[in-house]
């Protein structure tokens, strides 16, 4: 029986993903996933009590991984801060970050989850999740930059409502390959144009 129950769940899963990319979360039916699984609507509730759950279920674990990334690249950010008397260099070490690529790489390892994210998530708590990165991107870089100041680098300052804009535009930008169904290579390659156009703005903005 736990293995029968193990097959169904797996069943459900797939055919979930199925509907949900199929139809995006508004018009995603339960009846019919339960119908592709060959299960009745009662025995499908016994795996997700509800069609939200359903969802959270296929994208969460690929969220908890981005922010995974996220705390890895602040930390790595952290332990590459100047000390005082090398305040020369730290223009030159924001330019080796790839923060860019390896979020395009991670969301390319979890193309199907991210797709429901951006592109099927109107009706759920996820259908702001563009704007919701950007604010962690702002608080994260503020904080960088506020670490910076304190070692000695002199930080141009930028009006808040201009640099919430910049923000976002850039993380919109990012997700733009998933809206527009870019094949991994032309994903990463549209990274480092992003990084290009992106990065000497960013330098130039706050004085570095």
């Amino acid at each position: 029986m736990p293995k029968d129950k193990t097959e169904n769940h797996e069943k459900i899963v797939a055919a979930a993903l199925q509907e949900f990319l199929d139809h995006g979360f508004a018009d995603a039916s339960m009846r019919r996933i339960a119908a592709a699984c060959d299960l009745s609507a009662s025995g499908l509730y016994k795996h997700f009590p509800s069609k939200e759950e359903m969802f959270a279920a296929l994208v969460d674990p690929a969220i908890e991984g981005l922010m995974e990334l996220f705390r890895e690249v602040e930390t790595e950010y952290a332990k590459g801060l100047p000390l005082p008397d090398e305040s020369n260099s730290v223009a030159g070490r924001w330019e080796t970050k790839s923060e860019t690529v390896r979020a395009i790489e991670y969301i390319y390892d979890h193309a199907d989850a991210f797709k429901l994210i951006i592109c099927k998530s109107q009706g759920t708590r996820y259908e702001n999740f563009t704007h919701e990165m950007a604010k962690l991107e702002e608080e994260v870089t503020e904080r960088y930059m506020q670490t910076l100041a304190r070692t000695g680098v002199k930080i141009r300052q930028i009006r808040k409502e201009e640099f919430h804009l910049l923000v976002t535009s850039q993380v919109e930008a990012i997700f733009q390959v998933v809206i527009h169904d870019f094949s991994r290579e032309e994903a990463l390659h549209y990274a480092k144009t992003l990084e290009q156009f992106f990065l000497p703005g960013w330098k130039a903005l706050f004085g570095l």
